[in-house]
């Protein structure tokens, strides 16, 4: 698939607003109980140019300089707009609170019919060089806009596109790494979000299949893509056991990622691909949960955004990239509740839940991960709704028994500005797996369904360090915030990205 690139221009300039040709200026203020007062330079810019007009704005309108906050006024200048951006607590600022900071203030901008716009680093301490890229990830993610299904006259009517052209931030550091960053992050979550978001009409497992074959066209990276015969050859009856009822065919995608030299660890991403879950025979039933079941393949984009992200950063690790996809459909081949299905480790599963495949298409996956003797794997599936019960529509649920890995990936999660939150693995959960004719059950109780499947999967993993992120949660959301827009969020890329690239 083709990502929608964002037409806005961003850019790195020194802070010298005589020079800068612009017609909206953002500026940072971080919270006081007290009055706030605009950060030097513009304090005397406000003052000696502007007739004190921002600072009356800020007064009138109470601004304490509240993280989300924003207040604006027009000033008689060459720049004619003035937007001041709340930055919350000067001792909490992170990259997370600059990437929010920038969009928010770019939101009140495009408000504002801005075309052109200038972002100042002056109020930040110390602008580094992860917050140069935090602010262009903020400026690029805001900025992109899903109207595929669209038609030109209906996103015209409607006043929805966004009208930034170009945004230049003032005062930082051109740090061409930096911007490189940015750009592929953005660039990897923007293809995670339109894979998400798409129908189940057009992300098919063949698209997904052609997306992986379009990263390895323009990275020059191996791929391998299995069809029915090859998986059936490796024993992956579990998998195939879920794409049985469908007229797709499956796709077991193998992307690879190899470093110029040796590399420093060999590691494995692995996504949930359903591109439809209908349910199968246990069809979904409650509300309207089946006309969003295109998203249960969030796992899988957010695999292919990495290897979007990553390639064109070249970190030192080699990384496999790893989705089996199909659908969980009904027909005269569907898997039947108490089915027996066979996976490539030769472990027995009985279905007592069609509509617990997500797991089973994983499984398989795993196996297929730890045979390439890699250092550690991670794996992200929209798996649960139990994850959602419990940890809310936000925050991802993490279950690893490896501590070490647990903490990599919190540290990665926290740079990027995405939420996990450690689950515990109870080892007695799994008495609930249980079963009477087979080595297992595809599903447990329904008390602490997270974790019984997280348990699930650990049987097909023997030595390899292993993590599970439970994404069902924030790979969607119906509310727009900072850099995201309603609907798919592309949710998990940065976080892999981040974790890759400190490898």
């Amino acid at each position: 698939m083709q990502v929608q690139a964002p037409t806005l221009e961003v850019s790195v300039a020194p802070a010298d607003l005589d020079a800068w040709q612009g017609e909206c200026l953002i500026i940072g203020c971080h919270q006081s109980e007290d009055a706030v007062l605009l950060p030097e330079p513009f304090a005397t810019l406000d003052r000696d140019r502007w007739s004190g007009l921002v600072a009356e704005a800020m007064s009138e309108s109470e601004f304490k300089g509240k993280a989300g906050s924003t207040v604006s006024t027009r000033v008689s200048d060459s720049i004619r707009k003035v937007v001041v951006v709340g930055l919350g607590d000067a001792d909490k600022l992170s990259s997370e609170a600059v990437r929010r900071a920038v969009a928010n203030g770019l939101r009140q901008a495009d408000a504002l019919k801005a075309k052109t716009v200038g972002v100042c680093a002056a109020s930040l301490p110390s602008p580094t060089s992860e917050t140069l890229a935090a602010a262009i990830e903020g400026a690029l993610l805001l900025a992109h806009q899903d109207r595929r299904f669209k038609s030109a006259g209906e996103i015209a009517s409607n006043g929805s596109t966004f009208g930034i052209e170009s945004v230049t931030l003032l005062g930082f550091d051109s740090e061409p790494a930096a911007l490189e960053k940015a750009h592929a992050i953005a660039t990897g979550t923007m293809l995670a979000r339109e894979l998400v978001a798409a129908p189940a009409n057009v992300v098919t497992p063949m698209a997904l299949a052609d997306t992986a074959q379009a990263i390895a066209d323009e990275f020059g990276l191996e791929l391998e893509i299995l069809d029915h015969e090859a998986c059936e050859a490796l024993g992956m009856g579990a998998f195939l056991g879920v794409a049985q009822a469908s007229d797709m065919p499956p796709k077991f995608i193998h992307l690879t990622y190899r470093p110029e030299g040796t590399p420093t660890r060999k590691l494995a991403l692995i996504g949930k691909g359903l591109t439809f879950d209908s349910g199968g025979l246990n069809l979904k039933v409650q509300g309207n949960s089946i006309a969003m079941m295109k998203i249960d393949m969030g796992g899988a984009a957010a695999v292919l955004g990495a290897a979007t992200a990553i390639a064109p950063l070249k970190p030192n690790a080699e990384v496999h990239f790893i989705v089996a996809a199909t659908e969980n459909m009904i027909s005269g081949r569907a898997l039947h509740p108490g089915d027996i299905l066979t996976a490539s480790n030769q472990k027995t599963i009985e279905i007592n839940n069609t509509d617990a495949e997500g797991r089973l298409t994983l499984a398989d996956a795993l196996v297929f991960a730890e045979k390439l003797e890699v250092d550690a794997m991670v794996d992200l599936a929209t798996l649960t709704g139990a994850c959602i019960v419990a940890l809310g529509n936000d925050i991802a649920g993490l279950f690893s028994p490896d501590e070490a890995l647990s903490e990599e990936l919190k540290s990665a999660a926290d740079r990027a500005g995405e939420k996990i939150w450690p689950m515990p693995m109870e080892p007695s959960y799994a008495d609930s797996l249980k079963s009477d004719v087979a080595d297992m059950k595809n599903t447990g109780a329904r008390e602490g369904g997270s974790i019984s499947a997280a348990l699930f999967l650990q049987k097909f993993v023997e030595k390899t360090a292993w993590a599970h992120l439970d994404v069902a949660g924030p790979v969607w959301t119906e509310k727009a915030a900072a850099y995201t827009h309603k609907g798919a969020t592309g949710f998990g890329v940065r976080t892999l990205a981040e974790w890759i690239l400190a490898q």
